[in-house]
């Protein structure tokens, strides 16, 4: 099947977002220390940045070649040149830090050709499969996030200095073997994109073609206008649910140590334990999607399944504790105890609302998260199909570009967000407003779920029967391609009201 190799690219894209997040943290300070924390919250905004201003560039190159097959090949290329740059930091001894931004920037660039595969998803499946094609890609996202911070902890054994290979030219240490790992990983799926090995199918435009009794592509999906209310309502919801994820994964091992006085430790192993427990109950909610949807209309699912347990999940993020937390000590080397003494432990005294709100509770968190854990895949699952449906057959790569873009500019303001608002005002003003974010989007769907009905084709008495037949060759647009009738099966457009 076609789509099996894009399930391994988002694998591969998001596993190493998340090794190359964890690694500049730690070898930057080591390898050039005149890069402060200013210039590493650059590093980190680098990736989301990239991609999101080349999303709907890869999305435009795609629609105007027709083809996915050139952009994403240089796509996958400048990927490993750039994660090849990233873990060879050590041979650049002047300018590190300027290294690390334009390799991370690269890497985001690179990552941009999700907006292609999520455009060739879209035109590669007949609306019934599509729901249960993005809830795989999806899947293959979460793995990633489960599989990333995993291969980073098994090479943790390498410590610093590792293995020096080719002649000192190669360092395969803690920092650097997972970049060295995606290198490999990303040539392996660079090579399932060649000719003979991947073949473009296009089913959706073909679909309705036939749906109609058209003849020619092109002519039926330009007849076909998509409703722009429902695509922009679609995509600001995108970045209102993402920003809240985000916001969520940046802000919890902070959040963890100022209201239960965690130490770093503490707080690092039992996020770790929370977030590879919630990556496993995402799995089993993608699982669960497509048979939900057979029993309530996708929008529905959408609203009152995503959005509102998303929604739940904030709120229950604003403190309900009787007490304010535990205020930590100044640090002070001359008493001769650790930084992680429980004197030192709590929330510090810099951030004023410390000895002002209540603290929150550990039940309030773990609901709240596992809240999060089941809403944010059923809502990013979810809004990606349904805006893939209203789109039409249509090429959907600026599209895609742009919804693409959106999530990742909540990725570049979400820390953003928390240096501003938590921690000078605290718990209630930071989930207090995320929470009226998903209320008021929440609220929107519901007042407009109208315009998230995809349109639908009435059935003329033509068989449908291999619609990809001869799609990975040229033909011609205007005339009819090949036969679409031997065995058949006959094609219902259904909507759920």
């Amino acid at each position: 099947m076609a789509i099996h190799p894009h399930h391994l690219l988002h694998y591969v894209l998001n596993g190493a977002g998340l090794q190359h997040h964890s690694h500049g943290h730690l070898a930057l300070p080591q390898q050039d220390p005149s890069a402060g924390k200013e210039f590493m919250s650059l590093i980190v905004a680098a990736n989301p940045l990239g991609q999101m201003i080349f999303s709907p560039i890869f999305g435009w190159w795609g629609n105007k070649l027709g083809k996915i097959r050139l952009p994403l090949l240089i796509s996958l290329a400048l990927f490993t040149m750039a994660s090849g740059i990233y873990s060879s930091l050590e041979l650049r001894p002047n300018n590190v830090k300027y290294w690390m931004l334009a390799s991370r920037f690269l890497i985001g660039v690179s990552s941009a050709n999700i907006a292609l595969c999520r455009s060739y998803l879209s035109g590669a499946t007949r609306v019934c499969e599509r729901t249960h094609a993005v809830s795989m890609v999806s899947l293959a996202q979460v793995l990633g996030f489960i599989i990333g911070p995993t291969l980073q902890a098994a090479v943790t054994p390498l410590g610093d200095k590792g293995y020096v290979w080719l002649w000192g030219n190669m360092h395969f240490n803690m920092y650097t073997a997972s970049g060295w790992i995606n290198v490999l990983m990303s040539t392996g799926n660079y090579l399932m994109f060649l000719p003979g090995v991947f073949e473009e199918h296009k089913i959706a435009a073909r679909e309705v073609m036939v749906l109609q009794g058209g003849t020619s592509e092109r002519e039926t999906w330009k007849a076909i206008k998509p409703n722009y209310l429902s695509a922009w309502t679609l995509i600001v919801a995108f970045f209102v649910l993402v920003f809240n994820f985000v916001l969520l994964e940046t802000l919890g091992t902070s959040l963890t140590m100022d209201m239960f006085a965690w130490s770093n430790d503490e707080a690092l192993w039992y996020m770790g334990i929370m977030m590879t427990v919630a990556a496993f109950v995402s799995l089993g909610t993608f699982v669960l999607i497509e048979p939900m949807c057979k029993f309530f209309a996708e929008r529905y699912v959408l609203i009152w399944g995503g959005f509102s347990l998303m929604f739940l999940g904030r709120v229950l993020f604003v403190p309900w504790g009787p007490d304010p937390p535990k205020l930590a000590q100044p640090f002070n080397a001359s008493l001769n105890l650790s930084e992680s003494d429980p004197l030192f432990l709590g929330c510090p005294p810099v951030q004023t609302w410390c000895g002002e709100l209540p603290a929150l509770t550990l039940t309030q968190f773990i609901i709240g998260f596992a809240l999060t854990s089941v809403g944010y895949p059923i809502g990013v699952t979810l809004i990606q199909t349904i805006f893939s449906k209203v789109l039409g057959p249509r090429p959907q790569g600026v599209w895609m570009g742009w919804m693409t873009g959106s999530g990742c500019l909540s990725r570049v303001l979400g820390p953003v967000f928390v240096g501003s608002v938590y921690t000078r005002l605290g718990t209630v003003w930071t989930f207090g407003i995320t929470s009226f974010m998903m209320l008021l989007s929440m609220f929107w769907l519901q007042c407009s779920n109208r315009l998230l009905i995809p349109p639908t084709f009435e059935a003329t008495p033509v068989e449908l029967q291999e619609l990809n037949k001869h799609n990975g060759s040229k033909v011609d647009d205007n005339s009819p391609e090949e036969p679409i009738s031997s065995n058949y099966s006959r094609h219902q457009s259904t909507t759920h009201t």
